[in-house]
């Protein structure tokens, strides 16, 4: 049997794909805001409060979920997981009214909640020590969903309706069939491992003060708040914005989309090896500060412009959450599920607050407006260097 000092290939990849088909489950619901602002005369308030009902159900309850399966881990929670966001799908799909659109949306929410903390453990645990690795293949896993939702969504939701969401669903059942497969190895690995597990958190050596080590998870969680409201207004608006801006089409706004998130896939895959080479907190200055200078281009260029910045954004901002992760996780060792849900849900949660809010200005203002605004939030990045430095020396990037 293999333990935790051996690198589980098969299950990373297991899991990095599990990771592909939920977030492409949850992708879809913001890749067809468009149609359902025309089903349900919607206005972008409300398009808003689609995407927080969403993102703050799996927020509250994450690191809930991550505090009790530290104590209680169980191999059923990862399909119990994607049962749950398979019923949210079908009544999305069937949803008459806003209001029950809503509670459809939350479900999804709910399976959200309940797989992420339980899935970084699976990770954490095939990873044999190459934490940062482990993490960008589970990551890339959602990120490549997330880019691939829409452009599903563009070809099979869009030109044929609502009710083909239903479709969607034969993606959760295999989702529910992978996860039950990785739970029988959680299953058995997990009690071979834990010890190996709890004694990470006696033997980090970490000499830091309670103080010191809040500070900094305070500063790692700033960082989130800069890089995922930035994010949102990517994923949630963007097409908005080209369509508003330079009066393309839906399907053409969907294809656009899909080239920036699959920029962010990318750009996760690179961030957790640089970061087990290099150390997290290099990667975490490059990721939020280095794309400040082309977020703040963005606003000012054409669409062949645009489109070209767009990607240069998600490839550098995208590898900072697998860096910024292990590092909080080796701040407070031994918690890895309760970390996991507290960055995942915090992530999730200020996405549906800043998307609330930023849907609010849009109404307000003009949809090229929050774009201006929100260009300025990595420069939020430059706090970077009031963390600790809590790795070994490694290589310098020459």
């Amino acid at each position: 049997m293999k333990t935790i000092n051996q690198t589980v290939y098969p299950i990373l990849f297991a899991i990095s794909l599990s990771h592909l088909l939920n977030d492409l489950l949850q992708s879809i619901i913001p890749a067809i805001y468009p149609m359902l602002k025309t089903n349900f005369s919607l206005s972008f308030s409300q398009i808003g409060l689609i995407t927080m009902t969403s993102q703050l159900t799996a927020s509250v309850l994450q690191p809930f979920v991550g505090h009790y399966t530290d104590k209680h881990p169980s191999s059923r929670s990862l399909a119990l997981a994607m049962i749950v966001t398979f019923v949210g799908l079908i009544c999305i799909s069937l949803a008459p009214t806003f209001s029950i659109l809503l509670a459809s949306v939350a479900l999804i929410g709910v399976g959200s909640a309940i797989f992420h903390p339980e899935a970084s453990r699976v990770a954490h645990l095939a990873s044999g020590g190459k934490k940062g690795l482990a993490q960008s293949l589970f990551q890339v896993g959602g990120n490549a969903g997330t880019s691939i939702g829409p452009l599903l969504a563009a070809l099979i939701i869009i030109p044929h309706g609502q009710g083909h969401i239903r479709w969607f669903g034969l993606v959760a059942l295999l989702g529910i069939f992978l996860l039950s497969m990785i739970g029988k190895w959680y299953r058995i690995n997990l009690a071979h491992n834990k010890p190996l597990i709890s004694a990470t958190a006696e033997d980090s050596g970490l000499s830091l003060s309670k103080n010191k080590i809040l500070s900094s998870m305070s500063i790692l969680l700033i960082l989130i708040f800069s890089k995922y409201i930035y994010m949102v207004s990517m994923t949630n608006y963007f097409t908005f914005y080209l369509i508003d801006k330079f009066n393309v089409s839906i399907q053409e706004s969907q294809l656009y989309l899909f080239a920036f998130l699959g920029a962010v896939a990318a750009g996760t895959i690179l961030g957790g090896p640089l970061g087990d080479r290099y150390g997290r907190k290099l990667i975490i200055w490059i990721s939020i500060l280095g794309a400040a200078p082309f977020t703040l281009l963005l606003p000012y260029v054409n669409l062949e412009g645009t489109i070209l910045l767009a990607i240069i954004i998600g490839v550098i901002i995208s590898s900072a959450f697998s860096a910024i992760l292990v590092y909080a996780t080796e701040l407070i060792p031994g918690k890895v599920g309760m970390i996991s849900g507290l960055f995942f849900g915090f992530a999730f949660g200020i996405a549906g607050i800043g998307s609330a809010v930023l849907g609010e200005l849009a109404d307000h203002t003009s949809i090229a407006h929050i774009f201006l605004v929100c260009s300025f939030l990595p420069l939020i990045g430059i706090i970077t260097i009031f963390l600790p430095n809590i790795e070994p020396k490694r290589k310098t990037i020459l």
